[in-house]
C-alpha cells in the first residue's frame, strides 16, 4: 500500500479525491461531521479507508479529531476539503461565524497539532471578491450570503505562503466549478442553482487536480485547476496576511 492520506469532507470533491486515491492504492482517512454518511462513503471506498468522525466548525471537536489523527501514526497527505458557503448567519458554540470556523481556522489549527508531510487546501477562486476585517469577519459582523465565503477562503489562502516559510510543505488549488452541494438552498433561487448546476462538470473533474497536487512535490503555490497561478493582489497583502496568523493562533489557542 502506498500512503496515508487524510481528506476532510467526504461528499462531492472529498469522496471523489478519495476514491481516486483509494484506486491508486493509497489508504485515505475520511473525516466528517455526519457519521451515518462518513461510514457509507467509507463503506464504498473499502477495506483501504476508515473514518473519523468530528464536528470541524467546534474547536474541541477538530482537537479531537487531531487526537484521533495522531494515532494513525505518519500522515503522508492532508487534504482541506470540507468547506461550507453559509446562506444565513450561523455561529459555533465557541462564537465564530460558521464559515469562518470550517473554512479557515479548522485547518490553520490541524496544520498545526497534525504537521503532516504534505497538505493540499482546496481553495475557491472566488477568494478574489473576499475582504477579510479581523475585527468582524471571526464573528460574522460582515455577513454576507455570498461574500463571507469568499473571504474565509481569502483568509485560509493568505496562510499558505506563510506556512511554507515556516516550513510546512503546502500547496493551494481551485478545483474549478463543479456541481457539488455547496451553497445549497431553498426556494427559488434554490431551484435557479440547481437549474445552473445542471451543467456543471461532476465531483471527479474537480477531485483530479487535487489528487495531482497531492502526489506532487513543491511548496507555497496556488494552482487554478491544473495551472500554477500568482494570487491576486487581495491576497497578498503581507501585513493582513501576518495579522490573520497572529488572530488564528489565538483564537485556535495554538501554543
Amino acid at each position: 500500500m502506498g500512503m496515508t492520506a487524510v481528506v476532510t469532507g467526504g461528499r462531492g470533491i472529498g469522496f471523489a479525491v478519495s476514491e481516486e486515491l483509494v484506486r491508486q492504492d493509497h489508504k485515505v482517512v475520511l473525516v466528517t461531521r455526519d457519521r451515518a454518511r462518513g461510514e457509507q462513503a467509507v463503506a464504498a471506498l473499502g477495506d483501504q479507508a476508515e473514518l473519523v468522525v468530528g464536528d470541524l466548525s467546534v474547536l474541541a471537536d477538530v482537537r479531537a479529531v487531531a487526537g484521533e489523527l495522531q494515532r494513525l501514526g505518519r500522515i503522508d497527505v492532508l487534504v482541506h476539503n470540507a468547506g461550507i458557503w453559509p446562506t444565513k448567519l450561523a455561529r459555533t458554540p465557541d462564537g465564530f461565524e460558521q464559515a469562518f470556523a470550517v473554512n479557515h481556522l479548522a485547518p490553520f489549527l490541524l496544520n498545526h497539532l497534525l504537521e503532516p508531510r504534505r497538505v493540499v487546501q482546496v481553495s475557491a477562486g472566488l477568494y478574489v471578491k473576499g475582504r477579510f476585517d479581523p475585527a468582524r469577519t471571526p464573528t460574522g459582523e460582515d455577513f454576507h450570503r455570498m461574500r463571507t465565503y469568499c473571504t474565509t477562503k481569502l483568509a485560509n489562502l493568505m496562510m499558505v505562503p506563510l506556512f511554507a516559510e515556516r516550513g510546512l510543505t503546502i500547496d493551494a488549488v481551485h478545483p474549478g466549478v463543479i456541481k457539488t452541494g455547496l451553497g445549497d438552498t431553498t426556494g427559488l433561487m434554490g431551484l435557479i442553482m440547481k437549474f445552473v448546476k445542471r451543467s456543471w462538470p461532476a465531483p471527479p473533474v474537480g477531485a483530479e487536480p487535487v489528487v495531482k497536487l497531492a502526489l506532487a512535490e513543491g511548496s507555497g503555490r496556488y494552482y487554478d485547476r491544473f495551472t500554477e497561478t500568482p494570487l491576486a493582489p487581495v491576497a497578498t497583502d503581507r501585513a493582513l496576511a501576518r495579522r490573520v496568523w497572529a488572530q488564528a493562533i489565538e483564537l485556535a489557542g495554538v501554543s
